[in-house]
């Protein structure tokens, strides 16, 4: 007895073991993935920051803080960061307001929903590449359809060239990406919005409030925390952009639309001036991470005001 006692005690601290490792063994193949393709690149992009690693300029040497100092004095980086910057907040502003409006509208509306729900998701759904095709003919200088709505601009008496004008290449790349990214955060903001409970606005309703005031105190408040994180999100998107804008104006004219993305590529691919994009890479990286320090505690802020 005293035996199988033993052997039954043996067994079950065996499947103990077990059970305490499997988490491990399923987070394994992720961690060995993470670290790989980008714990190992973010390492080597900041050691390539340090050294000179240009096609022509012979051995690689540790040159210190030598890529830092030349990024901080060239004034065309912070042009690039002036535009990545501009490029982010018209993005990110319009891509909000806009899901937010649509979300609200498909929120209220009745038959019919999963079509228009479906249909919205379309320009989420096309590849970049389609994408940038597609309104490349729509924004022709010569036979675009969207000519024909410029021309009630005031002042437009031509057919604008949209992407090889310092004016309109800007607002032109602006708005493909919007259309592009909108219909994503608006179907999260639904979602967000159909876990409201509807006792809430049926006893705002019972006290006179309207429907400004509904939003505005219930829905608003209850979608604060996903607007919040569609809103980082929004950003790093935005920051990290790259196909939409180098098909369509690569980085022109002008420079007008070269954000550090952009930048980084010309410099390190075009001019293969490896470790002075690994430096402007690390500079964006920074920003990033910023970004995302901030959210983090604004997120632990408001945890902390709840409890």
């Amino acid at each position: 007895m005293a035996v199988q006692a033993g052997v039954r005690a043996a067994i079950v601290t065996r499947q103990q073991r077990r059970r305490n490792l499997l988490p491990y063994m399923l987070a394994l193949p992720i961690l060995i993935y993470e670290g790989l393709f980008i714990l190992l690149p973010i390492v080597q992009e900041i050691l390539s920051s340090f050294t000179n690693d240009v096609i022509g300029a012979g051995a690689v040497k540790w040159v210190g803080s030598a890529n830092y100092t030349r990024m901080l004095n060239d004034p065309n980086f912070w042009k690039s960061m002036r535009t990545t910057l501009t490029y982010m907040v018209l993005v990110v502003t319009l891509s909000l307001i806009i899901g937010l409006i649509s979300a609200l509208l498909l929120n209220e509306a009745g038959r019919g929903r999963s079509i228009v729900r479906t249909a919205i998701t379309l320009p989420w759904a096309f590849p970049e590449v389609p994408t940038v095709l597609v309104f490349l003919w729509l924004l022709n200088p010569s036979f675009g359809v969207i000519n024909i709505a410029a021309h009630l601009l005031p002042g437009v008496e031509q057919n604008p060239r949209w992407f090889l004008d310092v004016n309109w290449a800007m607002p032109s790349v602006v708005m493909i990406s919007v259309w592009k990214a909108f219909p994503f955060y608006s179907l999260v903001l639904l979602a967000a919005m159909q876990t409201i409970p509807a006792e809430l606005y049926e006893a705002a309703k019972v006290d006179g409030a309207n429907s400004v005031q509904s939003f505005r105190f219930i829905t608003l408040p209850s979608i604060a925390p996903t607007l919040t994180l569609l809103g980082v999100l929004a950003c790093i998107f935005a920051f990290r952009q790259l196909v939409l804008i180098w098909l369509t104006t690569g980085g022109g004219p002008g420079g007008a639309t070269e954000t550090l993305v952009i930048r980084v590529y010309n410099t390190a691919f075009r001019f293969f001036d490896f470790s002075y994009g690994a430096t402007l890479g690390t500079a964006g990286f920074i920003v990033v991470f910023v970004i995302t320090v901030i959210f983090s505690i604004m997120q632990s802020r408001r945890a902390g005001d709840k409890s």
